[in-house]
């Protein structure tokens, strides 16, 4: 078989500043991007094989006059697999290029113009990795065992401290990651008890730190500092079960732990959004996860699933606010007014608990559905950043509630809408800037004729004014007004 996907989309965008404190230096938010993809797919003998390769390049204004960025990427990606029902064995690998060019401001008190502030005209990156899986499956025990390994290396190469009227310094960032595991997952169902649990054992680096930076008049380093490489080993499992009650319910419980490791733009690419700057951070070490769960559920014309649970993340990184400007700091240089100076760090501990329930119910050819999610969560700073201590993790709102219908009217109508609330939340570290809570409602019409769909689409139907950040001197960017798109689908077979 033979895949091909092509997509183009242009959107002159939104304002995110309204209201009085929208300046001329505000701009609307600009989007236009082409991508194109294929995959080809077979049996080769006895073995399926497919191979997919994809490419994109996308532009966007930032909604600063003078901010903007272009990216272009591309992937390949390789499948084999041979095996029958009660199993046999699965090989992948994969490649990811990308390269990102950004350009930031800084704004002048009262949002009157923009000037130029650091300009990434480079980014390139590469990432590749592996999966190899051996699998059985019986009528009781299932298993599966693997390796599975990425890498990810790039640089961030920058122009910035801009004075009468040119960058006057350069910067070279970047570094190496690399993990690679070996796992066992088991399963074992028998009458109306499934049981699961899984087995990892990672080693991951971080390797070949440096940041450079340089006079552009001159040559001369002005900065250079390397990261000492780290490495380690780090063993996670996770184990859970279900009791079927009967035909229609069940209870289940889980237990597990987790890693993630700092990503290249943490450690490595620092960024700027209007007069907030955020410093990366190459000493980060990985953050871990340990969580339980208790569910219940239920299948049928009502389904419901509901779950308490608990997490604790050891070492979350995190933005941690350092100081306000005006003023002059190390390495970040000058913070104007109403900015303010962040950098990723490992900080104590988060934990969180709460509820996770859903609903669906088919009422012929109308269907029902509504989710909630209620999260409390808090930051122990520990001895790194103690003033985060009781507060809540930035952009975490404590409930979310989201509701949908949709309905078959004819063999060529559909008719659905979507509806969602999340509340009040806090835009930085030290819950000093609070985002309102928000709504907004959907709604799609689509009329099918064999392997044609038209489509009308709204967003944002009521217009609410959604805030999705605020900087320090109190300039809220808002999410996007209310759009409608008409579309045309046709799918080929």
């Amino acid at each position: 078989g033979l895949v091909l996907n092509t997509q183009v989309e242009t959107n002159r965008g939104y304002t995110p500043v309204r209201g009085p404190l929208r300046g001329t230096a505000d701009a609307p938010t600009n989007f236009d991007t082409i991508s194109a993809g294929g995959r080809v797919q077979g049996l080769v003998g006895p073995v399926w094989a497919a191979i997919r390769l994809s490419g994109y390049q996308e532009r966007r204004g930032a909604g600063l006059v003078g901010a903007r960025s272009a990216a272009s990427g591309g992937a390949a990606a390789l499948s084999l697999r041979e095996g029958d029902d009660r199993g046999g064995w699965q090989f992948q690998a994969w490649a990811r290029s990308s390269d990102l060019a950004n350009s930031a401001v800084a704004v002048a008190p009262g949002r009157k113009l923009t000037t130029p502030a650091s300009d990434q005209f480079a980014t390139p990156a590469l990432g590749y990795g592996l999966n190899a899986a051996w699998q059985r499956r019986g009528d009781i025990w299932s298993w599966e065992a693997g390796v599975d390994a990425r890498v990810a290396e790039g640089k961030a190469q920058e122009r910035f401290r801009y004075l009468n009227g040119a960058f006057t310094r350069g910067r070279e960032s970047g570094g190496r990651t690399a993990v690679a595991g070996l796992y066992l997952d088991t399963t074992r169902e028998a009458g109306d008890l499934l049981l699961t649990g899984g087995l990892r054992v990672d080693g991951w680096s971080q390797s070949d730190s440096v940041r450079r930076e340089r006079d552009l008049a001159t040559g001369v380093l002005t900065l250079n500092s390397s990261s000492p490489d780290k490495s380690g080993v780090t063993p996670t499992a996770r184990f859970g079960a279900r009791w079927r009650l009967s035909d229609q319910t069940w209870v289940r419980a889980a237990t597990y732990a987790g890693f993630r490791t700092p990503t290249l733009n943490e450690l490595h690419r620092p960024f700027r959004i209007g007069n907030d700057v955020t410093e990366a951070n190459p000493g980060l070490t990985p953050e871990k996860l340990y969580g339980f769960e208790l569910g219940a559920g239920g299948d049928g014309e009502l389904s419901w699933k509901g779950t308490l649970f608990f997490n604790r993340l050891d070492d979350p990184i995190t933005n941690v606010t350092l100081g306000l400007g005006p003023k002059t700091f190390p390495i970040a240089g000058f913070i104007p007014a109403g900015g303010a100076l962040r950098q990723r760090q490992n900080v104590g501990r988060i934990d969180a608990w709460g509820l996770e329930a859903e609903v669906a119910r088919t009422i012929g050819s109308l269907e029902l559905n509504a989710a909630l999610s209620a999260t409390h969560a808090r930051v122990d700073g520990g001895a790194t950043a103690a003033q985060l201590a009781g507060k809540r993790p930035a952009q975490t709102p404590e409930l979310t509630i989201t509701t949908g219908a949709r309905w078959r009217a004819s063999e060529r109508l559909t008719l659905s809408t979507d509806a969602r609330y999340e509340s009040a939340r806090f835009e930085d570290d030290l819950n000093t800037r609070s985002l309102a809570p928000s709504a907004s409602l959907d709604a799609r019409a689509s009329w099918r004729v064999g392997s044609m769909e038209i489509y009308l689409a709204a967003e944002n139907l009521t217009n609410a004014k959604t805030v999705v950040g605020q900087t320090a001197d109190g300039a809220k960017s808002l999410a996007a007004p209310v759009s409608v798109r008409l579309g045309l689908s046709l799918q080929l077979e």
